[in-house]
């Protein structure tokens, strides 16, 4: 069980801060908790919606992940600190990640209340419109002259009230457990994980909102970025910045580079969109992959980023669905970047026709291209057939952007009308794109190891 706990302070020392640590210690068996941090938290303003900053993103996902959260509350003022108050307030603004949610409240004050008017204060919070959390009803824990109650190892020194937490911990376990069993059945596959909305910031990831038309210039702005005349020092080589980008922009294919926030962040520009093979506009340089694929096509992005963020594979291969032989074979390919740790560190896609390759071979040497008596042709997209996909059960072909923007970074267009060429019969559904577990065996095209 996951649960994230967040102590309701900012203080650098903070008595309830040390209450979640050692929860969250002590009760490891129990679940695995995480404590959030919420110090970079920006003042709550309507005026000036912060919802789609770091900070806040970064709580309202974990938050949404987890399957319970601990609240751990001082005391101020008979109520509850400013710091806990005003991160409710931007969770209950325009996201509402604790809806539904089972929530435990502790606290820990200097005095002999506990925390208990803060933690009734925050009960009624918690409960109220908007914020719609399910706090656990039963057992309150109200940790009382905080000041002497803890060693020097941060451990609670008394007993009883080791074990009075402990059962209200087991308590909030069991409950958060029958919750679950009475909500409906979710889906469990590990790349439903994948969050296309890139709200899991990078050590890369720069602050400024996905889908801003001025991304780019923007994120310049913010980082002091290099341009024009000056050097970059890569790994083999120094370029100025203008050299860099000629020579990205005379790769005679489509790249695109997807950072492992599952944000869109470049793409070599050297053709107008309606000249692309997988158009994009300038303006969408910076938006968060959800933004560059229709919902019915997100199952199928998360699942071939998965299989390369958890190495399943390090390269997936597709054919475009309509490539017509002796005019375009449009290649995708999707290869995982890892940094020189090995940690992966997002998705370099190429677009390549690759018929004018073929068909110069074929010219240079005199051959020509005759079908193997039998051979079908292949439509599973590279996936080999031992595999068994978990994917939807109804598989979607439209896998591009939408039509006011229609971007493709990461999952090319599939053509309305299936073609012969393919192999798929025009009452057959489009094949997934990719299966969500590596193919049992290897395949050739695309690169998957045995499993």
């Amino acid at each position: 069980m996951k649960l994230v706990a967040i102590a309701g302070s900012i203080a650098d020392d903070s008595y309830n801060r040390k209450l979640v640590t050692f929860i969250a210690s002590k009760y490891a068996d129990l679940a695995d908790i995480e404590i959030l941090s919420i110090n970079d938290v920006p003042m709550f303003n309507q005026d000036d919606d912060q919802t789609q900053s770091a900070p806040i993103q970064y709580l309202t996902h974990k938050i949404e992940a987890a399957d319970g959260v601990i609240l751990a509350t001082p005391e101020h003022n008979h109520t509850v600190a400013p710091a806990l108050k005003n991160v409710i307030e931007w969770l209950s603004f325009n996201v509402h990640p604790f809806t539904n949610k089972p929530t435990l409240i502790v606290g820990a004050s200097y005095f002999t209340q506990g925390s208990s008017r803060a933690q009734l204060a925050l009960r009624q919070i918690l409960e109220a419109p908007g914020v719609g959390a399910l706090v656990m009803p039963s057992d309150e824990f109200l940790l009382a002259d905080v000041r002497t109650a803890f060693d020097d190892h941060g451990n609670l020194s008394d007993e009883r009230t080791v074990k009075f937490l402990g059962s209200v911990m087991a308590k909030f376990v069991r409950w958060v457990s029958v919750l679950a069993s009475m909500q409906e059945k979710t889906h469990t596959e590990p790349w439903r994980q994948e969050d296309l909305d890139a709200g899991r910031p990078v050590d890369t990831t720069i602050d400024v909102p996905a889908g801003a038309e001025d991304w780019v210039e923007q994120g310049a702005a913010k980082t002091n970025a290099a341009s024009g005349q000056d050097y970059v020092k890569l790994d083999r080589g120094l370029l100025t910045v203008d050299q860099l980008n000629w020579f990205l922009n005379t790769f005679p294919m489509e790249a695109t580079f997807m950072d492992d926030n599952n944000q869109f962040i470049y793409y070599n520009h050297f053709l107008d969109h309606d000249d692309m093979l997988a158009p994009c506009y300038p303006s969408q340089v910076g938006n968060a992959a959800a933004m560059c694929h229709p919902q019915r096509a997100q199952d199928h992005v998360k699942q071939v980023i998965w299989m390369l963020r958890s190495g399943q594979t390090d390269r997936f291969a597709m054919p475009v669905p309509g490539n017509k032989v002796n005019a375009k074979w449009i290649m995708h390919y999707y290869q995982a970047m890892h940094d020189a740790d090995g940690n992966y560190r997002g998705v370099n896609e190429w677009v390549l026709d690759t018929w004018p390759i073929v068909a110069d071979y074929l010219k240079r040497t005199g051959q020509t291209l005759v079908q193997a008596p039998g051979a079908q042709a292949d439509a599973t997209t590279g996936a080999s057939a031992h595999s068994k996909p978990e994917a939807p059960t109804t598989p979607d072909a439209d896998t591009g952007a939408s039509e006011a923007k229609a971007a493709t970074p990461l999952v090319p267009p599939v053509a309305s009308t299936p073609d012969a060429s393919t192999g798929a019969s025009e009452t057959k559904a489009a094949t997934p794109l990719v299966p969500p577990v590596a193919p049992s065996t290897p395949d050739a095209d695309t690169g998957a190891s045995e499993s």
